[in-house]
């Protein structure tokens, strides 16, 4: 009966792609273009296997574009649905209009590794870092030739972070905007919040059994930033930049470094940034809202034998970081063709062995023949060159490898390290368990 069952949602999601197929001409004559991304496949989450079939659509409409991400977990013992993948309106990865950067920028859904200006205050910030806990978020830019303004919300359907960034080129309103260099100079000024009651709690209660979160307020840091562009052709492109941000009611610190543009006759695009991070009190981590702060927020562990609850929490770590430290970050992606892109980011403090923190990143799309690979990979506490890639609860990985034998199919496997949100009595989250998946699948693509 199972295999009725799955043939049947196949053939059925077959059709309803081949439908969509027949349907490109006239979608492309009004203006529309994107993919049509589906599959099915086997997944595993924790000891229960699913049988899987997806379809995820990434439509444009010039400058307007949706990301929709359909996955339907069937259960291999009794075919229910696992219906928490579709609840919130989660099969909506994203709505868009215009790329960052533009002269105006709007997305709504999944926030991927949003930032605020150089990032010492907000960077790589991912509002939803479990696929069983997916948020709404969005991100707002205006870009103008004098000023502009940045914004994220991680949750529109709740209170989360809350961040900004508004910043004027002064010169442009004088004689000297023409100047070379000094006439591009930015000053930009931030503010980013976690607003939640309990972002500042560093202990809970748990007199008489009962547990009390403190609820002592939200986190909140400000920044100052300059921004000096040195060169500006249509080749190479160099910022130099200085940042003091601080977190207020604890620490501070600065940050000083270059950002670089650079192609080779459009064969290879280079973009990279190297920064020396300084002058930082106790009680201060530079880029605090970033890829991991999700999970670190607020987490709950209670002791299976002594039943003692404990509270890991950010601002935990935070009030307890009494040894300042300067370092170094810097990040790297590599655009060959525009056919692969790789990207990297490691971050590291000089007195502080177990600072270290990766994030890596590669897509080669569909303009490889035959093979198709897709990574995303974070790593926080990072110790020693063998402690890099050692895949544990400090990780985050996506991973993807796959074959195409017609270039409408994908025969893939994919590998997933994710948290899934432990949640109390009362449906709220209180802190993240590691959850691995691995999905063998097929997948169709077709032009919309």
């Amino acid at each position: 009966m199972k295999k009725y069952f799955i043939a049947a949602l196949f053939f059925t999601l077959l059709g309803t792609m081949a439908q969509s197929q027949s349907k490109t001409t006239a979608a492309k004559a009004g203006g529309t273009s994107g993919v049509a991304k589906g599959g099915v496949g086997m997944t595993w989450i924790g000891d229960d296997a699913y049988y899987l079939i997806s379809l995820a659509p990434e439509i444009a409409f010039g400058k307007f574009g949706v990301g929709l991400d359909l996955n339907f977990y069937v259960s291999s013992k009794d075919q229910s649905i696992r219906w928490q993948e579709l609840q919130r309106a989660r099969f909506i990865r994203y709505l868009r209009y215009g790329t960052k950067g533009d002269e105006f920028y709007i997305r709504l859904g999944i926030l991927d590794y949003a930032r605020l200006g150089h990032g010492t205050v907000l960077y790589n910030y991912k509002n939803s870092p479990s696929v069983d806990n997916r948020r709404i978020g969005t991100e707002i830019d205006v870009n103008f030739e004098k000023w502009g303004v940045e914004t994220v919300y991680g949750d529109v359907t709740d209170i989360g972070i809350l961040g900004t960034r508004g910043y004027v080129r002064p010169l442009q309103f004088t004689p000297a905007a023409s100047v070379p260099i000094l006439g591009k100079l930015e000053v930009g000024a931030t503010f980013a919040s976690d607003l939640r009651e309990d972002s500042r709690d560093t202990q809970i209660d748990t007199t008489g059994g009962v547990q009390k979160k403190y609820n002592n307020g939200s986190v909140s840091a400000v920044g100052l930033d300059l921004g000096l562009p040195l060169v500006n052709s249509s080749v190479f492109n160099l910022t130099y930049y200085l940042d003091y941000s601080k977190i207020l009611n604890f620490g501070h610190g600065f940050a000083t470094g270059v950002e670089m543009n650079a192609s080779a006759f459009g064969l290879v695009t280079l973009t990279s940034k190297l920064e020396r991070r300084f002058g930082q009190t106790e009680k201060y981590i530079p880029s605090y809202f970033d890829a991991f702060y999700e999970i670190e927020r607020y987490q709950i562990n209670t002791d299976d034998i002594t039943k003692k609850d404990t509270l890991y929490s950010k601002a935990k770590l935070l009030e307890n970081t009494t040894k300042p430290s300067a370092g170094f970050f810097g990040s790297l992606m590599v655009d060959v063709l525009g056919t692969i892109q790789v990207e990297g980011s490691y971050r590291k403090l000089d007195d502080d062995p177990e600072s270290g923190a990766l994030h890596l990143g590669t897509n080669t799309g569909d303009k490889i023949p035959l093979i198709h690979v897709s990574l995303g990979y974070d790593k926080r506490n990072i110790k020693n060159g063998k402690d890099v890639f050692t895949l544990d609860s400090r990780s985050l990985l996506y991973a993807e490898v796959g074959y195409k034998p017609y270039p409408f199919m994908i025969v893939s496997m994919l590998y997933t390290i994710t948290f899934a949100p432990n949640r109390d009595h009362d449906g709220n989250v209180q802190g993240y368990s590691q959850q691995k998946r691995v999905t063998p699948k097929v997948s169709f693509i077709f032009p919309l």
